[in-house]
């Protein structure tokens, strides 16, 4: 009978942890909000939280106004038929290099691994950027968040 209530005990103790573990997991996550700024560091980071909460009339926003862009309808397709795939990648946007009207971001890629024996592993790249009519706008993001073929002149036949 003793052992009975020690057991029990010890159930509703791990119980009570599970429990406060959960809660604990659910009310602290941090809530990303865009940034209000204007400049090369916010509109990349801009790009990456909705293409990362897969809000992609906001990211669409943030492409440059240049030959050969790519439709809001061929841009959202990309990510849909994963030809473009943020998904299992963090990307931590770091410093700019601003030159007048054009500008590159530091980035750094870093993708989960995929097994539970190996670590993942980081890559780093830039983001290229292009001032127009006061606001920055992408031109080149890593191939994690932007097609191939987007901002390229299509091959003639």
């Amino acid at each position: 009978m003793k052992q009975d209530k020690f057991l029990t005990g010890i159930l509703i103790g791990i119980g009570a942890l599970i429990l406060i573990a959960l809660v604990l997991f659910f009310t602290r996550q941090e809530k990303k909000e865009y940034l209000t700024e204007r400049s090369p560091y916010a509109a990349t980071y801009n790009y990456v939280l909705a293409i990362t909460n897969k809000d992609y009339k906001t990211a669409y926003t943030y492409l440059a106004d240049k030959d050969n862009k790519p439709a809001y309808d061929q841009f959202r397709q990309a990510f849909f038929n994963g030809s473009v795939s943020a998904n299992n990648v963090g990307v931590d946007v770091g410093e700019a290099e601003v030159n007048e009207d054009e500008a590159f971001v530091d980035l750094t890629l870093i993708y989960s691994s995929s097994d539970p024996f190996s670590g993942g592993y980081n890559n780093t790249d830039r983001a290229q950027l292009v001032k127009q009519n006061g606001d920055w706008k992408l031109v080149y993001m890593p191939y994690n968040f932007w097609a191939y073929d987007w901002y390229q002149e299509p091959i003639k036949p």
